[in-house]
């Protein structure tokens, strides 16, 4: 866990493009953390507590100054696992709304079980699932220590959840799970749809540096976000014949051409599902 300086005041830890195992104690996605006058704002809370503590230890290394508030860009476990140890730290959480049922579901419940056992002993009897303080119902400003931050939903996208954190000052965009730089992107229950109309939006913001939820920093907005959004398009495009012709769907998988995705780390482990998640999305989708 390297920290990098991204600008004068925003700093992120890149995760391991790989899945989560007890050998990476779950670092397999972005944080990000924004020093200030009066306090640090931390974006993400990693995919453990103990990389938690870690990513806490390096932002002492940095400043005295105490964690005011983390915010959350969606509720991922790879994102979410280290809250409690922000939370114990005396930080506010924030996030969006829209993650309240996630929260309350049994898919979250289940998943922290499994956890348990699939991360042991990272995660373990003690890792909690944290509610933030905040809930956010549309765009909120939120300034810490003379550094404005501009916190905007951008979903339904990866998540009904997603927030992407603007620097305007200093033109630094952390996006989330809505960019991924150098792996295939996790679809899951995604919104493909509108998941391509809010990288419009991050390209609005006109950042000259975004940190992405996956992979290394972006310098090229326009050029790095093509990954993500030709990769969905190419699932809808795909899936999308298949469901309007009612063709059995690993039929299609096995005609459809992956050959521009196929080098990328994690097509092996997550494309399928990928395609299978856009497939019934599309079933539902088409009139």
């Amino acid at each position: 866990m390297r920290p990098q300086q991204v600008s004068a005041s925003a700093w992120f830890v890149q995760g391991l493009s790989a899945l989560g195992s007890p050998a990476n104690q779950n670092f397999i996605s972005n944080a990000g953390f924004v020093i200030t006058r009066d306090g640090v704002v931390v974006i993400d809370a990693l995919g453990s507590p103990a990389l938690a503590e870690r990513l806490l230890a390096e932002i002492r290394r940095r400043t005295d100054k105490p964690v005011t508030h983390v915010i959350l860009t969606h509720y991922h476990a790879d994102h979410i696992y280290g809250l409690q140890v922000f939370k114990s730290a005396g930080a506010k959480i924030i996030a969006h709304q829209a993650a309240r049922e996630y929260l309350a579901s049994d898919t979250a419940r289940l998943r922290l079980e499994a956890s348990r056992t699939e991360l042991a002993p990272w995660i373990d009897a003690n890792t909690r699932l944290v509610q933030p303080d905040v809930w956010l119902a549309g765009p909120t400003d939120l300034e810490v220590g003379g550094v404005q931050l501009q916190v905007r939903p951008v979903g339904p996208s990866h998540t009904p959840e997603d927030l992407a954190i603007y620097l305007p000052g200093e033109r630094v965009l952390f996006a989330g799970d809505l960019v991924f730089r150098n792996r295939i992107p996790y679809v899951g229950q995604a919104d493909s749809r509108h998941w391509i109309g809010a990288l419009d939006q991050l390209l609005a913001f006109g950042a000259t540096a975004i940190v992405p939820g996956h992979g290394p920093l972006s310098t090229e907005a326009r050029k790095d976000m093509e990954l993500t959004r030709d990769y969905l398009l190419h699932l809808r495009r795909v899936m999308g014949e298949a469901a309007k012709n009612m063709e059995p769907f690993d039929d299609a998988y096995k005609a459809a051409d992956w050959s521009r995705f196929q080098a990328m780390p994690l097509f092996g482990v997550a494309n399928r599902m990928n395609a299978y998640n856009t497939y019934l999305l599309m079933e539902r989708e088409t009139p």
